[in-house]
């Protein structure tokens, strides 16, 4: 057993639809979005006991805390971030995939990145952090969920796009709380926002798919659309990252608007181990 280090990127969703399932490796999410060079650094070093950090900072993450029950490891886990946590950017996903990828390293586990990805995915949807974030991570560049489910159940596309990333943040929005009530008007939604991308799979046409979704699964909070507004009025183009109240835009739409963002690229690699 030794130490090892994972490096997952962040998430921003901007469409999805809910599939429920007895087995959480099974249910998941369709939709599409864009995995950020901004991500989570993940060190995992055997211990005595269990313990999870996140920026020098202890945490209680279900997800992270099932995927090491699951591969029967003891250890220290450490995840490095800039991306602000319950803001839309995939972090438990993250911890929860850079956990199990650090953990087959150390602990000489020997299995493969499907089954890795699939232990991962379950333990967010077990606990309800997340539906798609942790097979678009895997995948990296601008995914899209065709069908939902771990890698032996979905289906994956992609949006041949790279490029700049600016996000904004203006507070926490709860996962648990919209997946868990009643969503039949999200989900008629991202149907629709589905179809306009697989149609057009172009990054402008998922702007825009993305905000069609923001409106009509009456998600926009005020706040949020008044800074869609400004980068629109500034020529920009720009959405409302899913879950959180964060906007996001490309081609420099926030800064165009005035704002002050953080910058990014897309990253098109995907989670990995770190030398």
């Amino acid at each position: 057993m030794t130490e090892a280090e994972a490096f997952v990127p962040g998430h921003v969703t901007g469409f999805f639809t809910i599939h429920r399932d007895d087995d959480p490796t099974k249910a998941g999410s369709q939709g599409a979005g864009l995995a950020l060079t901004d991500g989570v650094t993940v060190t995992v070093r055997p211990a005595e006991e269990t313990s999870v950090r996140c920026n020098d900072v202890p945490v209680e993450m279900d997800a992270v805390e099932t995927v090491l029950d699951t591969l029967q490891a003891t250890a220290r886990v450490d995840g490095q971030t800039p991306l602000p946590i319950g803001s839309g950017f995939g972090v438990s996903g993250a911890m929860a995939l850079g956990t199990a990828l650090a953990v087959n390293e150390a602990f000489d586990r020997r299995l493969s990145e499907n089954e890795l990805v699939t232990i991962a995915h379950g333990a967010e949807v077990q606990a309800g952090t997340g539906l798609g974030d942790v097979v678009a991570q895997a995948r990296g560049g601008v995914p899209i969920r065709l069908e939902p489910g771990g890698p032996q159940d979905n289906l994956l596309d992609a949006i041949p796009a790279r490029g700049p990333i600016e996000y904004h943040t203006l507070g926490e929005l709860s996962t648990e709380e919209v997946i868990s009530g009643d969503t039949d008007l999200l989900d008629q939604a991202g149907k629709r926002s589905l179809s306009r991308v697989v149609e057009e799979p172009t990054l402008s046409s998922f702007m825009r798919a993305s905000r069609q979704f923001a409106r009509e699964a009456e998600l926009l909070t005020p706040e949020i659309r008044d800074v869609i507004l400004d980068v629109n009025e500034a020529g920009g183009d720009a959405s409302m990252a899913m879950l959180g109240k964060t906007v996001f835009s490309i081609d420099g739409g926030l800064s165009a608007a005035g704002y002050e963002p953080s910058t990014c690229r897309i990253d098109s690699t995907g989670a990995r181990l770190l030398d």
